[in-house]
């Protein structure tokens, strides 16, 4: 077959976008292929009766910082792209049964508001802060851009970040160690503790003890030391970006072309099959969907080491969620504020529906809604087993949504009166347009019982990339997934000479 492009890459979400992008940027012919007819993956937005919405992702840092090392940044500086944000700060409001918290960058009105709640916790929280800050700036010596998944990235280090690796030392035993490992030797106070589960529940799926240190020691720097800002346009301005980038250096990009099958011989990719019969030749391809989808659909059971195929399929899993999409009218809501959490009761945070996240981004950019309104966004863990469209699927699909309606009363009490526009996603809803296994959030590895893999396979020269890969869940860590794995395909020298250069 004549080759179609050096690299095909199977999925638009943050990771593959990143990785073809970076490889179109570094001279190869990229060829990325979407089944669904909008790009973004997790991260897509989407427009209903003028009202444009969020998928997934709504909170983000340093998009307009250009001294943020924040991994999705890095990759637009060097494609030479730009997202206008608006900048704010609390970037947040956490609603607990017992009080209700504004969340600060700036870590000293952070603590201020804590210690209105728990003098003492305040207290305990700012040795572990210490910690985390001391952490982060030993990383953020070391450019995500610098980074590759194999053996070549020890001479990188050593020859070009040797003082940054000496700064880290002091930090190693933090490196794999768990947030929980760390708030034990320093948090006792109870309410501070369910406080720093939820932060890292909100960012790894996991709670304290099965979230890794420098996850949090990421957010807790680039909260502190950069910007918290929101895209203007919505979550698709920065997947717009990335699309402008893959197209400005050559790369090309296919929406609704649904891979059925990469093609491999002799142990050795060759291309991919679409779902039309069309054969697509490469030498490289890409996998951006999940784990457990790459290795059951993408692949036959027997292109894979049987032992290792079994290994990987049993990675755990995060839930899937319940979706809630509103369309308000904002009359009287002059001073509402664009995130917030909702805790309803005493129960354990992870308990699906207890813990509902609240995105209204329309407070920072009004043209996402119709003049006079707001567009809502909330969703809540949801597993998704037992899910069926059946006839009692209308029926299970608005009772499990109550806990979402109840949440953003929290915040709109007469929520109910201004809705004009409703959308109820379920597990399934997430499963469908994303295509991921069983609508996962991602997987859930805790810390202490394993690393996330990497993103080479057992196939020459099939990679992948995203939320079942390492550095893990999150757009900087999908980003940087992107990274890894566009580095480690090309010579040292092709990604060093780009790195923190604009475009030309």
């Amino acid at each position: 077959m004549m080759q179609n492009a050096d690299v095909i890459v199977i999925g638009s979400g943050i990771g593959g976008l990143v990785a073809g992008a970076l490889l179109a940027r570094y001279g190869k012919s990229v060829m990325v292929c979407e089944s669904h007819t909008i790009p973004g993956g997790a991260v897509h937005s989407f427009s209903r009766q003028g009202f444009h919405f969020d998928s997934g992702a709504s909170f983000y840092c340093g998009l307009s910082d250009p001294n943020s090392v924040n991994p999705l940044r890095q990759v637009l500086d060097v494609l030479g792209e730009t997202v206008e944000a608006v900048r704010y700060d609390p970037f947040g409001h956490y609603h607990f049964p017992d009080a209700t918290l504004p969340v600060y960058g700036n870590l000293e009105k952070y603590r201020s508001t804590i210690s209105q709640i728990s003098p003492q916790g305040a207290i305990e929280l700012i040795e572990l802060e210490k910690r985390f800050l001391s952490l982060y700036e030993g990383l953020r010596g070391i450019p995500t851009l610098a980074l590759r998944a194999d053996w070549k990235l020890a001479p990188i280090l050593i020859s070009r970040y040797l003082p940054s690796l000496l700064k880290l030392l002091p930090n190693l035993g933090m490196i794999q160690a768990s947030v929980g490992d760390l708030m034990d030797q320093t948090v006792r106070d109870p309410w501070v503790r369910r406080l720093l589960d939820l932060e890292c529940f909100l960012l790894s799926g996991l709670k304290a003890h099965g979230t890794i240190a420098p996850e949090v020691a990421f957010m807790f720097g680039e909260r502190t030391r950069s910007i918290i800002d929101y895209p203007i346009g919505g979550s698709g301005a920065i997947v717009d970006a990335l699309v402008r980038g893959l197209k400005k250096w050559g790369g090309t990009l296919r929406l609704g072309t649904h891979v059925e099958k990469i093609l491999i011989e002799s142990g050795r990719v060759r291309g991919v099959r679409l779902r039309n019969g069309e054969e697509l030749a490469a030498s490289i391809v890409i996998s951006n969907a999940t784990i457990w989808d790459t290795y059951t659909q993408l692949l036959e059971p027997n292109d894979l080491p049987n032992a290792y195929r079994q290994t990987a399929l049993k990675t755990p899993a995060i839930d899937s969620f319940m979706h809630l999409h509103l369309g308000i009218r904002a009359d009287g809501l002059e001073h509402l504020t664009g995130h917030h959490v909702v805790v309803h009761d005493d129960r354990d945070i992870t308990v699906p529906g207890n813990t509902c996240m609240i995105s209204i981004p329309s407070v920072w950019d009004a043209n996402l809604a119709p003049e006079g309104h707001h567009v809502i966004h909330a969703y809540t863990l949801e597993p998704f087993e037992g899910w069926a469209r059946d006839s009692g699927y209308e029926e299970k699909k608005k009772e499990r949504s109550q806990s979402l309606f109840r949440a953003v009363e929290k915040v709109i009490p007469d929520l109910c009166d201004r809705i004009v526009l409703e959308l109820i996603g379920t597990p399934l809803t997430h499963a469908r347009y994303l295509r991921r296994y069983q609508g996962t959030y991602g997987a859930g590895i805790p810390a202490g019982q394993g690393l996330f893999p990497s993103c080479h396979t057992p196939i020459q020269n099939l990679y992948r990339v995203g939320d079942s890969t390492m550095p893990g869940i999150g757009v900087p860590a999908v980003a940087a997934s992107g990274i890894l794995c566009a580095n480690t395909i090309v010579d040292p020298n092709q990604h060093l000479n780009y790195l923190f250069c604009k475009a030309d």
